[in-house]
């Protein structure tokens, strides 16, 4: 087996490994109902439907508030 004739510096072993440390782009798909974008396999945020059912009721954004 051949012998090294140096030590790899940690910088460069660091650098090779974070060279493929990277994120990838979230996917989104279209929510059929309300046409916004959502996770796939997730209920809607913005609606509430899964698989073409209601899931989730969503709340009244204003439903709390005192305006007066």
């Amino acid at each position: 087996m051949a012998n090294l004739k140096w030590k790899t510096p940690r910088s460069k072993t660091r650098s090779r490994r974070a060279a493929n440390w990277k994120l990838s782009p979230v996917t989104t798909v279209e929510c059929p109902q309300c046409r916004q974008p959502k996770l796939p396999h997730f209920v809607c945020g913005n609606c509430g439907m899964y698989d073409g059912r209601q899931v989730v009721q969503i709340k009244d954004k204003h439903a709390g508030h005192n305006h007066g």
